[in-house]
């Protein structure tokens, strides 16, 4: 066969729901040389990744480790490892991902209700506290940041609601770590998972999980074996803990990633962070509305980190997006399920929530708009969101 050429990507932005951009830093410390996955060198830095996973989800729970795998992968993990076949688990789903837990859940075994809100809403306490009185399940199953719809899932107290019940809390934070608070400790959560490629500014390839004393004590007296060898926790836990046992080879180079990406986290400090995607999400609004934008998810839990917008009334969704690839080398989402054609999905994660991001997507956009045949007026949406910043 003929050897295909060099690799030579085109230079992209990645301002979609993910992956986003991957900071130099942590990009320069992919480069660093491999060592052993059992080297005492490495352990020190699986140590030090670990202690820091545990300060950005705010936790003090041990079993607090990677997955080595992209994020679906923490899901499965929380579910095949907590769910044991008829158990009863009651999923959240308002949105695209939501419907995925309900999937997996049933993969799983488990007796699924479904508690259903319209797509860009939340979940009010009531609707859930009822539900769990009705159904008394195992396991209660949320999106924090549902990347679909860009809302913003409430979950301070709803760990407490669910133990009312002894019912135990999952959350995916796949689009919230790194970008808005994850409280576990605080928040009473069980189980959640995440994804190395969006809040934390590394490429995909990595699952974080975190599970508390109540859901190790779950998956540690199962009556039945984890129906993954590979996902099951009462082993791979054992690599890294203090036993080193072997488990897998560890995906060295997505391991330095990660600890350079929670170096940043801890460095810009978690409170700063926090208040820099708010600040440049607060810029970006009012940049789209001056576009004549309006936002999928409910006023006061749109996501800083997840913008998702509906395609204006006259304008196609695919040709702007094309265009923004194409043309200034923008990479943004289009709508799933329900808004699929109808929404676009504009993530300022991580590494790429930054005012110059912000400012280069509204004046691209406004281009890609005009030559739609939507009327605006020119330079309305960078004027508006440099009066947010200056403000």
């Amino acid at each position: 066969m003929n050897v295909p050429g060099p690799l030579n990507p085109p230079v992209r932005l990645l301002l979609g729901p993910g992956p986003s951009d991957a900071h130099p830093r942590v990009l320069r410390a992919m480069a660093t040389p491999l060592l052993g996955h059992l080297d005492p060198q490495f352990l020190e830095i699986m140590n030090a990744a670990q202690e820091m996973l545990r300060s950005a989800y705010q936790t003090k729970n041990q079993v607090t480790f990677p997955v080595s795998a992209t994020g679906m992968a923490g899901m499965e993990t929380c579910f095949v490892n907590l769910v044991e076949p008829g158990d009863r688990v009651v999923v959240c789903a308002a949105g695209f991902f939501g419907q995925r837990m309900v999937e997996v859940a049933n993969r799983a075994g488990a007796q699924v209700t479904v508690l259903e809100r319209p797509w860009g809403e939340v979940f009010d306490f009531q609707q859930i506290r009822e539900t769990l009185q009705k159904v008394r399940p195992k396991l209660l199953a949320i999106v924090q940041a549902e990347t679909s719809t860009g809302a913003w899932q409430p979950l301070e107290g709803l760990g407490a609601l669910c133990h009312e019940f002894e019912t135990l809390l999952l959350v995916d934070a796949v689009t919230a770590l790194g970008c808005i608070p994850v409280a576990l400790d605080a928040w009473q959560i069980d189980a959640v998972y995440s994804c190395s490629q969006k809040g934390l500014s590394c490429p995909p390839g990595l699952s974080p999980v975190s599970f508390s004393s109540r859901a190790v004590e779950v998956f540690s007296k199962r009556k039945t074996k984890v129906q993954s060898w590979y996902f099951d926790v009462n082993l791979v836990e054992h690599y890294w803990d203090s036993d080193r046992f072997y488990h897998h080879t560890g995906p060295i180079t997505m391991v330095y990633a990660l600890y350079e990406g929670l170096r940043l986290v801890l460095e810009e400090g978690l409170e700063a962070r926090w208040a820099r995607h708010r600040r440049n999400h607060e810029a970006l609004k009012a940049g789209l509305k001056a576009l004549g934008l309006t936002y999928t998810a409910t006023e006061g839990h749109q996501l800083p980190q997840l913008n998702a917008v509906r395609v204006p009334p006259g304008c196609e969704d695919l040709p702007v997006r094309k265009r923004l690839l194409t043309e200034f080398g923008i990479e943004i989402g289009g709508g799933l399920g329900e808004f699929k054609g109808k929404a676009w999905r504009i993530g300022l994660m991580g590494y790429n929530s930054r005012p110059d991001v912000v400012l280069l997507f509204l004046g691209a956009l406004e281009q890609c708009l005009t030559s739609q045949g939507v009327k605006v007026q020119a330079g309305a949406g960078v004027a508006a969101a440099n009066r947010t910043y200056l403000g």
